[in-house]
Protein backbone atom coordinates (compact mmCIF):
# COMPACT_ATOMS: atom_id res chain seq x y z
CA UNK A 1 0.00 0.00 0.00
CA UNK A 2 1.20 3.50 -0.72
CA UNK A 3 -0.02 6.88 0.40
CA UNK A 4 0.45 10.64 0.63
CA UNK A 5 1.12 13.09 3.44
CA UNK A 6 -1.16 16.11 3.73
CA UNK A 7 -0.45 18.98 6.11
CA UNK A 8 -3.35 21.13 7.21
CA UNK A 9 -1.42 24.39 7.45
CA UNK A 10 -2.71 25.11 3.93
CA UNK A 11 -6.33 25.14 2.72
CA UNK A 12 -7.62 22.21 0.68
CA UNK A 13 -8.06 23.85 -2.71
CA UNK A 14 -9.84 22.42 -5.73
CA UNK A 15 -6.46 21.92 -7.40
CA UNK A 16 -5.25 19.94 -4.41
CA UNK A 17 -8.35 17.76 -4.44
CA UNK A 18 -7.90 17.09 -8.15
CA UNK A 19 -4.26 16.17 -7.52
CA UNK A 20 -5.22 13.68 -4.81
CA UNK A 21 -7.82 12.24 -7.17
CA UNK A 22 -5.12 11.71 -9.79
CA UNK A 23 -2.86 10.03 -7.24
CA UNK A 24 -5.74 7.75 -6.24
CA UNK A 25 -6.12 6.72 -9.88
CA UNK A 26 -2.51 5.56 -10.02
CA UNK A 27 -2.70 3.45 -6.88
CA UNK A 28 -2.31 5.68 -3.80
CA UNK A 29 -4.85 4.40 -1.31
CA UNK A 30 -4.14 6.29 1.91
CA UNK A 31 -3.42 9.73 3.32
CA UNK A 32 -1.59 10.79 6.47
CA UNK A 33 -1.93 14.09 8.28
CA UNK A 34 -0.44 15.54 11.45
CA UNK A 35 -2.60 17.14 14.11
CA UNK A 36 0.09 18.45 16.44
CA UNK A 37 -1.45 21.92 16.57
CA UNK A 38 -0.82 23.48 20.00
CA UNK A 39 -0.29 27.03 18.76
CA UNK A 40 -2.60 27.19 15.77
CA UNK A 41 -6.26 28.04 15.49
CA UNK A 42 -8.01 24.73 16.34
CA UNK A 43 -11.18 25.73 14.51
CA UNK A 44 -9.27 25.98 11.23
CA UNK A 45 -7.67 22.58 11.68
CA UNK A 46 -10.97 21.03 12.72
CA UNK A 47 -12.67 22.23 9.56
CA UNK A 48 -9.78 21.18 7.33
CA UNK A 49 -9.65 17.74 8.93
CA UNK A 50 -13.36 17.32 8.26
CA UNK A 51 -12.83 18.38 4.64
CA UNK A 52 -9.94 15.95 4.27
CA UNK A 53 -12.07 13.20 5.76
CA UNK A 54 -14.83 13.92 3.26
CA UNK A 55 -12.30 13.77 0.41
CA UNK A 56 -10.93 10.47 1.71
CA UNK A 57 -14.43 9.00 1.75
CA UNK A 58 -15.21 10.28 -1.74
CA UNK A 59 -12.04 8.66 -3.07
CA UNK A 60 -12.28 5.51 -0.94
CA UNK A 61 -8.96 6.24 0.76
CA UNK A 62 -7.78 5.53 4.28
CA UNK A 63 -7.00 8.58 6.38
CA UNK A 64 -4.55 8.41 9.29
CA UNK A 65 -3.98 11.24 11.74
CA UNK A 66 -0.93 11.68 13.97
CA UNK A 67 -2.43 12.84 17.22
CA UNK A 68 -1.52 13.82 20.77
CA UNK A 69 -3.59 14.72 23.86
CA UNK A 70 -3.30 18.47 23.18
CA UNK A 71 -4.54 18.14 19.62
CA UNK A 72 -7.33 15.82 20.70
CA UNK A 73 -8.46 18.48 23.15
CA UNK A 74 -8.31 21.11 20.40
CA UNK A 75 -10.69 18.95 18.39
CA UNK A 76 -13.03 18.60 21.36
CA UNK A 77 -12.08 14.96 21.93
CA UNK A 78 -10.41 12.78 24.54
CA UNK A 79 -8.81 9.36 24.26
CA UNK A 80 -12.10 7.88 25.45
CA UNK A 81 -14.03 9.17 22.46
CA UNK A 82 -11.21 9.53 19.94
CA UNK A 83 -12.74 6.67 17.96
CA UNK A 84 -15.61 8.99 16.99
CA UNK A 85 -13.20 10.63 14.54
CA UNK A 86 -14.24 7.85 12.17
CA UNK A 87 -17.41 9.91 11.70
CA UNK A 88 -15.18 12.60 10.16
CA UNK A 89 -13.59 10.12 7.74
CA UNK A 90 -10.51 9.37 9.88
CA UNK A 91 -9.88 5.62 9.65
CA UNK A 92 -6.78 5.37 11.84
CA UNK A 93 -4.84 7.20 14.54
CA UNK A 94 -1.09 7.23 15.00
CA UNK A 95 -0.45 7.35 18.75
CA UNK A 96 2.86 7.77 20.53
CA UNK A 97 2.79 9.41 23.93
CA UNK A 98 0.10 10.42 26.43
CA UNK A 99 -1.98 7.29 25.90
CA UNK A 100 -2.18 4.23 28.13
CA UNK A 101 -1.97 0.59 27.02
CA UNK A 102 -5.66 0.14 27.86
CA UNK A 103 -6.65 3.16 25.78
CA UNK A 104 -4.67 1.80 22.83
CA UNK A 105 -6.35 -1.58 23.22
CA UNK A 106 -9.80 0.00 23.41
CA UNK A 107 -9.11 2.10 20.30
CA UNK A 108 -7.94 -0.95 18.38
CA UNK A 109 -11.38 -2.50 18.81
CA UNK A 110 -12.93 0.44 16.94
CA UNK A 111 -10.38 1.66 14.37
CA UNK A 112 -6.85 1.15 13.09
CA UNK A 113 -4.13 2.21 15.52
CA UNK A 114 -0.56 2.97 14.45
CA UNK A 115 2.12 2.56 17.14
CA UNK A 116 5.67 3.93 17.06
CA UNK A 117 7.61 1.16 15.35
CA UNK A 118 11.00 2.39 16.52
CA UNK A 119 10.27 2.66 20.23
CA UNK A 120 7.71 -0.10 20.80
CA UNK A 121 8.98 -2.69 23.30
CA UNK A 122 8.01 -6.27 24.00
CA UNK A 123 6.73 -5.37 27.48
CA UNK A 124 4.57 -2.51 26.17
CA UNK A 125 3.05 -4.74 23.53
CA UNK A 126 2.37 -7.47 26.09
CA UNK A 127 0.61 -4.95 28.34
CA UNK A 128 -1.59 -3.79 25.44
CA UNK A 129 -2.46 -7.39 24.65
CA UNK A 130 -3.38 -8.00 28.27
CA UNK A 131 -6.01 -5.28 27.83
CA UNK A 132 -7.40 -6.92 24.69
CA UNK A 133 -5.39 -5.37 21.84
CA UNK A 134 -6.88 -6.32 18.46
CA UNK A 135 -3.65 -7.03 16.60
CA UNK A 136 -5.34 -7.15 13.20
CA UNK A 137 -6.16 -3.43 13.63
CA UNK A 138 -2.67 -2.40 14.71
CA UNK A 139 0.21 -1.17 12.55
CA UNK A 140 3.77 -0.22 13.49
CA UNK A 141 4.82 3.11 11.96
CA UNK A 142 8.34 4.45 11.70
CA UNK A 143 8.98 8.20 11.87
CA UNK A 144 10.50 10.44 9.25
CA UNK A 145 13.67 12.41 10.02
CA UNK A 146 14.03 15.94 8.57
CA UNK A 147 17.54 16.60 9.86
CA UNK A 148 20.22 15.12 7.59
CA UNK A 149 22.26 12.32 9.19
CA UNK A 150 19.48 11.34 11.65
CA UNK A 151 17.56 8.83 9.52
CA UNK A 152 17.45 5.22 10.63
CA UNK A 153 20.24 2.73 10.07
CA UNK A 154 19.28 0.10 7.47
CA UNK A 155 20.41 -2.96 9.45
CA UNK A 156 18.63 -1.79 12.61
CA UNK A 157 15.50 -1.01 10.56
CA UNK A 158 15.46 -4.50 9.03
CA UNK A 159 15.99 -6.21 12.38
CA UNK A 160 13.26 -4.16 14.05
CA UNK A 161 10.82 -4.89 11.22
CA UNK A 162 11.55 -8.60 11.50
CA UNK A 163 10.61 -8.48 15.19
CA UNK A 164 7.48 -6.41 14.53
CA UNK A 165 6.23 -8.81 11.88
CA UNK A 166 6.83 -11.77 14.17
CA UNK A 167 4.49 -10.00 16.60
CA UNK A 168 1.79 -10.00 13.92
CA UNK A 169 2.05 -6.27 13.15
CA UNK A 170 2.16 -4.70 9.71
CA UNK A 171 4.92 -2.14 9.19
CA UNK A 172 4.94 1.36 7.66
CA UNK A 173 7.79 3.63 6.60
CA UNK A 174 8.16 7.06 5.01
CA UNK A 175 10.04 7.89 1.83
CA UNK A 176 10.99 11.43 0.76
CA UNK A 177 9.13 13.42 -1.87
CA UNK A 178 10.74 15.70 -4.43
CA UNK A 179 8.27 18.54 -4.90
CA UNK A 180 7.44 21.14 -2.26
CA UNK A 181 9.20 20.59 1.07
CA UNK A 182 7.92 21.21 4.57
CA UNK A 183 9.26 23.82 6.97
CA UNK A 184 10.96 24.76 9.13
CA UNK A 185 14.02 22.92 7.75
CA UNK A 186 12.74 22.38 4.20
CA UNK A 187 14.69 19.12 4.06
CA UNK A 188 13.39 15.85 2.65
CA UNK A 189 11.54 13.47 4.97
CA UNK A 190 12.78 9.86 4.81
CA UNK A 191 12.69 7.13 7.42
CA UNK A 192 16.02 5.68 6.23
CA UNK A 193 19.10 7.86 5.95
CA UNK A 194 20.05 5.82 2.87
CA UNK A 195 17.05 7.35 1.10
CA UNK A 196 17.79 11.01 1.71
CA UNK A 197 19.33 11.70 -1.70
CA UNK A 198 17.64 9.00 -3.79
CA UNK A 199 14.72 9.55 -6.10
CA UNK A 200 11.30 9.05 -4.55
CA UNK A 201 10.45 6.21 -6.88
CA UNK A 202 13.76 4.45 -6.22
CA UNK A 203 13.01 4.63 -2.48
CA UNK A 204 9.56 3.19 -3.11
CA UNK A 205 10.90 0.20 -5.05
CA UNK A 206 13.54 -0.33 -2.38
CA UNK A 207 10.87 -0.83 0.31
CA UNK A 208 8.05 -2.31 -1.75
CA UNK A 209 8.83 -5.90 -0.78
CA UNK A 210 9.85 -5.31 2.84
CA UNK A 211 7.17 -3.11 4.44
CA UNK A 212 3.39 -3.14 4.22
CA UNK A 213 2.65 0.57 3.84
CA UNK A 214 4.82 3.27 2.25
CA UNK A 215 3.95 6.92 2.75
CA UNK A 216 5.59 9.88 1.02
CA UNK A 217 6.59 12.14 3.89
CA UNK A 218 6.89 15.37 1.92
CA UNK A 219 3.75 17.11 0.68
CA UNK A 220 4.72 17.32 -3.01
CA UNK A 221 5.94 15.27 -5.95
CA UNK A 222 7.56 16.34 -9.20
CA UNK A 223 5.54 15.65 -12.34
CA UNK A 224 8.26 13.27 -13.57
CA UNK A 225 7.97 11.24 -10.37
CA UNK A 226 4.20 11.02 -10.69
CA UNK A 227 4.78 9.69 -14.20
CA UNK A 228 7.10 7.02 -12.79
CA UNK A 229 4.40 5.86 -10.37
CA UNK A 230 1.75 5.98 -13.08
CA UNK A 231 3.88 3.95 -15.48
CA UNK A 232 4.69 1.46 -12.75
CA UNK A 233 0.97 0.94 -12.20
CA UNK A 234 0.85 -0.09 -15.87
CA UNK A 235 3.80 -2.43 -15.41
CA UNK A 236 6.50 -0.21 -16.91
CA UNK A 237 9.60 1.38 -15.40
CA UNK A 238 10.62 4.93 -16.31
CA UNK A 239 14.28 5.94 -16.05
CA UNK A 240 15.19 9.62 -16.24
CA UNK A 241 18.40 10.29 -18.14
CA UNK A 242 20.59 13.13 -19.34
CA UNK A 243 21.35 13.01 -23.06
CA UNK A 244 24.92 13.49 -24.26
CA UNK A 245 24.08 13.51 -27.98
CA UNK A 246 21.05 13.89 -30.23
CA UNK A 247 18.49 11.23 -29.32
CA UNK A 248 16.54 9.69 -32.17
CA UNK A 249 12.83 8.91 -31.86
CA UNK A 250 13.46 5.17 -31.64
CA UNK A 251 15.14 5.59 -28.27
CA UNK A 252 12.08 7.26 -26.76
CA UNK A 253 10.01 4.13 -27.29
CA UNK A 254 9.10 1.51 -24.73
CA UNK A 255 11.86 -1.10 -24.43
CA UNK A 256 11.89 -4.63 -23.01
CA UNK A 257 14.81 -6.30 -21.29
CA UNK A 258 15.66 -9.69 -22.77
CA UNK A 259 14.30 -12.79 -21.02
CA UNK A 260 17.88 -14.09 -20.78
CA UNK A 261 19.30 -11.19 -18.73
CA UNK A 262 22.94 -10.26 -19.07
CA UNK A 263 25.18 -9.77 -16.05
CA UNK A 264 26.63 -6.43 -17.14
CA UNK A 265 23.91 -4.67 -19.14
CA UNK A 266 20.20 -4.33 -19.72
CA UNK A 267 19.57 -5.31 -23.36
CA UNK A 268 16.61 -3.89 -25.27
CA UNK A 269 14.75 -6.53 -27.30
CA UNK A 270 13.19 -4.00 -29.65
CA UNK A 271 16.23 -1.89 -30.45
CA UNK A 272 18.09 -4.41 -32.60
CA UNK A 273 15.47 -3.85 -35.33
CA UNK A 274 16.75 -0.29 -35.71
CA UNK A 275 20.11 -1.48 -37.11
CA UNK A 276 19.12 -4.31 -39.42
CA UNK A 277 20.08 -4.23 -43.12
CA UNK A 278 17.91 -1.78 -44.98
CA UNK A 279 17.73 0.59 -41.99
CA UNK A 280 20.22 3.35 -41.26
CA UNK A 281 23.13 1.90 -39.33
CA UNK A 282 24.61 4.07 -36.60
CA UNK A 283 27.94 5.65 -37.41
CA UNK A 284 30.73 5.12 -34.85
CA UNK A 285 31.34 7.92 -32.34
CA UNK A 286 34.32 8.54 -30.09
CA UNK A 287 34.69 5.68 -27.62
CA UNK A 288 33.88 6.74 -24.05
CA UNK A 289 33.82 5.06 -20.62
CA UNK A 290 30.52 3.46 -19.63
CA UNK A 291 29.99 3.88 -15.88
CA UNK A 292 26.90 2.33 -14.26
CA UNK A 293 23.73 3.76 -15.77
CA UNK A 294 25.27 4.65 -19.13
CA UNK A 295 22.83 4.29 -22.03
CA UNK A 296 24.47 3.09 -25.22
CA UNK A 297 23.75 1.83 -28.72
CA UNK A 298 25.97 -0.57 -30.64
CA UNK A 299 27.19 1.09 -33.82
CA UNK A 300 27.72 -0.26 -37.34
CA UNK A 301 31.08 -1.78 -36.39
CA UNK A 302 29.29 -4.32 -34.19
CA UNK A 303 27.77 -6.04 -37.24
CA UNK A 304 24.54 -7.84 -36.48
CA UNK A 305 24.38 -6.22 -33.01
CA UNK A 306 24.18 -2.74 -34.58
CA UNK A 307 21.31 -0.75 -33.10
CA UNK A 308 21.08 -2.66 -29.81
CA UNK A 309 20.39 -0.23 -26.97
CA UNK A 310 21.80 -1.10 -23.56
CA UNK A 311 21.92 0.32 -20.03
CA UNK A 312 25.04 -0.61 -18.10
CA UNK A 313 24.55 -2.37 -14.76
CA UNK A 314 28.17 -1.81 -13.72
CA UNK A 315 31.16 0.28 -14.79
CA UNK A 316 32.43 -0.83 -18.20
CA UNK A 317 35.40 0.37 -20.30
CA UNK A 318 35.20 2.26 -23.58
CA UNK A 319 34.44 0.22 -26.69
CA UNK A 320 34.84 1.70 -30.16
CA UNK A 321 31.87 -0.38 -31.32
CA UNK A 322 29.55 1.19 -28.72
CA UNK A 323 28.17 4.75 -28.90
CA UNK A 324 27.26 6.52 -25.65
CA UNK A 325 23.86 8.25 -25.76
CA UNK A 326 23.64 9.50 -22.19
CA UNK A 327 23.34 8.37 -18.60
CA UNK A 328 20.55 7.68 -16.11
CA UNK A 329 20.45 10.47 -13.51
CA UNK A 330 22.16 9.61 -10.24
CA UNK A 331 18.95 9.55 -8.18
CA UNK A 332 17.39 6.97 -10.52
CA UNK A 333 20.36 4.63 -10.92
CA UNK A 334 19.15 2.30 -8.13
CA UNK A 335 16.13 1.59 -10.35
CA UNK A 336 18.34 -0.31 -12.78
CA UNK A 337 18.46 -3.16 -10.27
CA UNK A 338 14.69 -3.50 -10.68
CA UNK A 339 14.96 -4.31 -14.40
CA UNK A 340 14.66 -8.07 -14.56
CA UNK A 341 13.92 -10.54 -17.36
CA UNK A 342 11.11 -9.20 -19.54
CA UNK A 343 10.78 -5.89 -17.67
CA UNK A 344 9.44 -3.10 -19.86
CA UNK A 345 11.03 0.31 -19.44
CA UNK A 346 11.23 3.71 -21.06
CA UNK A 347 13.92 6.39 -21.00
CA UNK A 348 12.70 9.89 -20.14
CA UNK A 349 15.41 12.02 -21.72
CA UNK A 350 16.24 15.45 -20.36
Amino acid sequence: MKGLSVYLSEPLTSNFKAWVGRMREIGFTSMFTSLHIPEDDPSVYTERLRQLGMLARELDMELFADIAPTSLAALGKTWDDAHTLVEWGVTGLRVDYGVTPKQVADLSARMTVALNASTLTESELAEMRRHGLVTDNVEAWHNFYPRPETGLDRDWFDDKNDWLKRQGLSVQAFIPGDGSLRGPLFERLPTLEDHRTLSTFACYLDLADSVDRILIGDPGLADETIEQFASNADGMLVLRAEAETTIEAAFYRVQTNRMDPARDVVRSVESRAYGRPGDRLLEPMDARPRPLGTITVDNADYGRYAGEMQVTKRDLPPDARVNVLGRVIEADRPLIRAIGPGTTFRIEWC
